[in-house]
């Protein structure tokens, strides 16, 4: 399924206007937008969209004002994932060349840093109060204790509880931002945002669940990534952890993902336990804790919108 369909044109109809803002916001050096333009080529806007979505969830907020943070929100998203490629060495992302494959890490550390910078330039520029300045602030210092956190484990077995406050702190706290920022600047009552935070939490686990098992299932041509590309960095995520536990080879799946050799010889040994069910039911529940948190006082047409990109989470293969 297309995200931008699933969306049925509720918010869809802003994504030119979003795409043309984002690429005046990083045209002020012909350097740098040659660097970051590639970046931004694929992708399914799937933050910026959350946010515009929930912002006009009661009344239609101006798109004057809501777009400048809808950019800002993937201007921050991308400086994470080319921060991200550079502590993975990466060659590819999004089926293109990686900021520190074509430039070095030394120019990608700035490129991330850049996007970082005009981000909350765009906030401060735009005026949204104190509390949208710090939900962002926030969300940043989290971005950065997920990676350290991961970082810091690399070839260890965590537990299940620590691969959540990982994912948790990587990915859920993101989404649920961008639900409550739309929900704050919409106006909506505290118990209305506290709903959509929590509905935009559920989501984010449910992404990354599936993220993590496109990593070892999902077509290379279509995720844009290799293969195995977690395990390769050391990253040991659910559906390893799932293996560990139902496979007659766990140990010697645990003595593979612990020293990083022969990872295709892991994914084998994954690829033949239940993982795939497994962590689709994982991701399945988070999805109905989502829809449950959906607040009954939004627009029809935004309710069933929050609805399908619930459905996206689920089906995406990419």
């Amino acid at each position: 399924m297309n995200f931008v369909a699933a969306l049925n044109d509720v918010a869809a109809k802003n994504l030119l206007t979003l795409e043309e803002q984002i690429r005046q916001a990083i045209g002020e050096d012909p350097f740098i937008f040659q660097a970051c333009e590639p970046l931004f080529k694929g992708g399914k806007r799937l933050r910026p969209m959350l946010f515009l979505l929930c912002a006009n969830s009661k009344s239609n907020f101006p798109p004057e004002k809501s777009m400048p943070l809808a950019v800002t929100l993937e201007l921050i998203h991308t400086a994470s994932l080319v921060h991200d490629d550079i502590i993975d060495t990466s060659k590819k992302r999004r089926g293109v060349e990686t900021t520190n494959s074509k430039y070095g890490a030394q120019i990608a550390v700035l490129v991330g840093d850049y996007l970082f910078a005009k981000a909350f330039q765009l906030v401060a520029e735009n005026d949204y109060g104190a509390e949208v300045s710090t939900t962002l602030s926030k969300l940043v210092k989290n971005l950065c204790v997920g990676e350290i956190m991961q970082d810091r484990s690399l070839y260890e077995v965590p537990t299940l509880s620590e691969y959540y406050t990982r994912i948790n702190l990587k990915t859920a706290i993101f989404l649920s931002t961008c639900c409550k920022l739309g929900a704050i600047v919409s106006d909506m009552d505290r118990r209305e945002v506290e709903n959509l935070t929590a509905y935009g939490s559920s989501l984010g686990l449910a992404f990354q669940i599936i993220d993590d098992l496109l990593d070892f299932f999902g077509d290379e041509k279509i995720t844009g990534k290799p293969r195995g590309g977690d395990l390769k960095s050391g990253v040991i995520t659910l559906p390893v952890l799932r293996a560990l536990e139902v496979s007659n080879e766990a140990a010697k799946l645990r003595e593979i993902v612990t020293s990083g050799q022969d990872v295709d010889a892991a994914i084998k040994i994954i690829q033949a336990t239940d993982a795939v069910d497994y962590c689709r039911t994982r991701a399945e529940a988070h999805i109905e804790s989502a829809r449950v948190n959906l607040p009954l006082t939004l627009k029809p047409s935004v309710a069933r919108a929050l609805e399908q990109v619930a459905d996206f989470i689920v089906d995406r293969t990419r």
